[in-house]
Parts: C-alpha cells; structure tokens; sequence
C-alpha cells in the first residue's frame, strides 16, 4: 500500500502558508538570484591575480564575511601554490576561532514515513521497497541508552521525514523522551544535553511548539538552490515542491523564537560553484532580515540511496578535489560560523577535513530506523535513506584525532549558560568563545575517557589533556584555579561541570 493513501488532504493543504513567504519578500523576486550568481561566476577572473587571491584571504583572516564576487573568484582559483595558501588561512582560521575542538554527535533517524517526492532519496514515497518505520516513545528510550549510556555521545541530530505519522507533535513528544534518559556509566551517567533536529520546513505555528520544547540547532537544507534542477527534483505536487517554502524555513524559525539555525546544500544535484554562491547569499539574507546569520552549514555530498533516479552519469557529481574545495571556501567565506561534515564521507576525506575548517562530524553512526539498540552490523538500503562512507566508531575516531592532535569536544555548556543566536555569533566573531569552549572541551574530553574511553583511547587522549592544562597555565592562568579545581572534580566522579 503506497504510504500516502491514508493521508488525509486537510494535512496536506494546511502545510503551506503562503502568508508566511510573502511576509519576508521585499520584492516579488526572493532572495536567491539566479541569473545575478551565473553572472558573477561567469565574470570572475578566469585565472585570478595572486595578489587579489590574498587580500580576499586577509579579509577572511581578519574574521569578516566575504561578498559573493569575492567568493566567485576563489571558485575560480586553480593555482596550486595558491590553493595551499587557501588551505593554510582556512585551517589558521579554524583555530583562531575554534582552537583545536572538533565536536560530535550522533544522527538518530526517528521516522522515514514522507510524503514527497525526492528522486533522489530512499525515503520518496513512491519507493515500495524501503522498509518504513518510526519509532514509538519507549524505542527511542532504547536507541538513547546505548547513545548515551553504551557509546557516550552528549548531542544528537534527530531526523524525520513529512508526514503525520512522524509531524510536530511526534517530534514535541520525542526531544521530551530524549532529554528525559539518564543512563548510568561505570563512573557516572550519561544523557543527551543537546537535540538538534533535521526537520521538514514547518509553520512558525508549528516551530513555536517546537522551539518551546528544547529544540538545539534547527537544520532545513534548501538541497538544490538552482530553480530549475529544485522544480526537476522535487515534483510541483509535493509540500517539498514548493521551493520558496522551503527557502524561507529559516526566516520563520528564528521568528519562532529559535535561535540557532544550520543551512545547506545537497552537493551533487546542480554544480557545485552555483549552489556554494547560493549558501552565501542565503546566510548574508539571514544576518540583513534576522539580524543574525547560519549557525551551522552543512555540505552533504549525493551518495547511493535505494531507487535513485540519480545515475553514475549524473553531470554535476562532485570529485573529491572539488569537494574538498567546497570546505576550504566555506570557511574563508562565513569564517565564524560552524561547518558539518558527516558520515556520508569516508574516514579519509573526514581526516582531511580536520585541517580545512571542519567544526563538527558524526561517529558510531547508525541510520537505519532503530539502528543504535539492534546495533545493525551490514548497511542495508532497504532501511537506510543513503550508504555511509565513514562507520568508524566514536571511540576510534576520538583516537585517531587524538593523535592528530585534536581534542574532541562534548560540550553543550555555552547553549545552556544562553550563549546562543546572536550572542554566540557576537562571540565568535571576535574569538572569545573559543575560550570558554575549549575550557569545557577538556572537561568533557576527560570525562568522556573516563566513563566510556578504551584503553587505546585513553593512551592517545590523556598525554593531549596534560597538554592542554599546561597551556592554560601559560595563556589563560586567570581561569587556571576554577579549571583545575572542576577537572579534578571530574576525575574524581562528578559529572557534568562546566564554565
């Protein structure tokens, strides 16, 4: 029975509000310009001056945005001379700003009931052979004892498809359930400080409710910025279909009172240089009509999903070069703003994209419906919305950034003392919460070790804490008292201490 035939027409219909597009339109046009991006693309210096190359570059060192030209004549960069120094200013700004803090967290797809039509996504409704499922109250229990309890993750992005079966009440009645869990450890307990929520594009109704029950960062990913190749993705009789709801989701959520909003684009539907100029006009329309840009931007790569109507031969699949370039302008473009990369990349390119800006990826992740408490071993289509490239568990990666020299971060501190919105953004702008954040990671970071660590993780991870104590004696010895007296705190089995 295809999953849309008990789907009653007055949810349907009472999706859209046009009433709530209109509102944000200055103009009759939206925000995204089309013709204007291929115009600047196309007018961009073919083989840009080294000396433009750098002053674009000293501007993103100095932590301010570029313009879309500016960022039009970084696409065009093909000197490889130049494309290191890209990659050294990018990394440069990751640690002024983060400091050496890579955060993670866990996708939990909750329900993969939709009603649209994506032709691209294992989830489309049309799809008979997807095995489709959502998750009642006491599974979701199940999924965040071994979440937090068995693995150790702190913050989560919960996933869910369109259609009533998994819509705003589900998800009100699920961030309860989840925040709800306390887990006992060896050493203490584990719980979920931070829900992010990967959604449909709702109502300010409907984020209200959601906003109220303890919603992180609100991710809707436009998946193609390009009108033509968006209306051939996603057909005109779908809720998706509607490309400028979708577009103006974000307006809305922040006049629902959500503060942290992440964007993105599906990479792989259109060419890649359009939508990245789209990414930028999108954050700067946020900071001009909301007064405060993307918390996050996500740059999800097309992957193999069940059914795709996306062929090898697709012309606007994305090589790694060109992805890894994708990264690189992202940060030099929005530098203070977070960047997502996730377990759709393998561990290679996810290593790489440690030194290229990269804030945040996933690790031990499952996104079969239920996958975390069965503990799936094989991927499977049939239960899946794509394959991953990157299955490393959250103890392996946690070891293997350690040896890099990365502290890996838990810390949900700064979202709960209301450093959030424009408050973080403020402080991020100008580097001060890397300060507070990088005290919590360490914190975090040993408290992780010690309630869930393997023995390798600790060997790799306790040499770089010691490390890190000593340079807060050296750059921050003012906080140095209250730190040590809440690390020792931790070791000794408190949990939970933040600055």
């Amino acid at each position: 029975m295809p999953i849309t035939e008990n789907v009653p027409t007055s949810w349907v219909d009472r999706r859209i509000r046009q009433d709530e597009v209109s509102k944000y339109m200055k103009v009759a046009q939206d925000f995204i310009d089309g013709d204007l991006i291929e115009r600047q693309l196309t007018a961009a210096p073919k083989q840009p001056d080294a000396k433009l190359v750098r002053d674009i570059l000293a501007k993103s060192l100095a932590i301010k945005d570029l313009t879309p030209d500016e960022v039009a004549v970084l696409i065009n960069v093909t000197d490889k001379g130049l494309l290191e120094e890209m990659r050294d200013t990018a990394f440069k700004i990751k640690l002024k700003i983060y400091d050496n803090r890579i955060v993670t967290f866990a996708p939990v797809y909750l329900g993969n009931y939709c009603v649209n039509r994506c032709v691209y996504c294992g989830f489309n409704c049309d799809n008979t052979d997807q095995q489709r499922k959502v998750l009642d109250q006491e599974s979701i229990k199940r999924e965040i004892e071994v979440l937090a309890g068995k693995i150790g993750h702190k913050r989560l992005i919960v996933v869910f498809g369109e259609h009533p079966k998994n819509d705003v009440d589900y998800i009100v009645e699920s961030l309860k359930t989840i925040y709800s869990v306390r887990v006992k450890t060896k050493r203490g307990y584990g719980s979920i400080r931070r829900v992010n929520v990967n959604a449909p594009a709702f109502s300010i109704e409907d984020l209200k409710k959601i906003s109220e029950a303890g919603i992180g960062t609100y991710q809707v990913f436009q998946e193609t910025y390009h009108k033509k190749t968006y209306a051939q993705m996603h057909p005109a009789n779908t809720i998706k279909g509607d490309y400028r709801w979708r577009l103006y989701s974000m307006h809305r959520a922040m006049e629902a009172g959500i503060d942290d909003v992440g964007i993105g684009a599906l990479f792989g539907l259109y060419d890649w240089r359009f939508e990245l100029m789209a990414l930028v006009y999108h954050t700067q329309e946020l900071e001009k009509q909301m007064g405060i840009g993307a918390h996050t931007i996500s740059f999800p790569r097309l992957v193999p999903a069940l059914n795709s109507a996306i062929t090898p031969d697709w012309p606007y699949l994305v090589n790694d070069d060109d992805f890894k370039r994708i990264m690189l302008i992202i940060r030099l473009a929005v530098p203070y703003t977070g960047m997502i990369i996730t377990a759709r990349e393998n561990a290679s390119i996810r290593n790489e994209a440690l030194h290229m800006g990269v804030t945040q990826m996933d690790a031990s992740s499952h996104i079969a419906i239920g996958g975390y408490s069965q503990m799936e071993g094989e991927q499977e289509k049939v239960k899946q919305q794509f394959i991953l490239g990157d299955t490393r568990s959250l103890d392996d990666l946690i070891r293997d950034f350690a040896k890099e020299g990365f502290i890996t971060s838990f810390c949900t501190a700064g979202y709960r003392c209301g450093r959030t919105g424009k408050r973080i953004m403020d402080l991020l702008r100008c580097g001060a919460e890397g300060k507070f954040c990088k005290l919590n990671a360490v914190l975090t970071f040993q408290e992780w070790l010690d309630d869930f660590g393997s023995d390798e993780a600790r060997v790799a991870g306790l040499p770089l804490i010691e490390k890190e104590i000593q340079e807060v004696r050296e750059k921050n010895p003012k906080a140095l008292a209250i730190f040590t007296d809440y690390h020792q705190r931790i070791k000794k089995g408190e949990r939970d201490l933040y600055l």
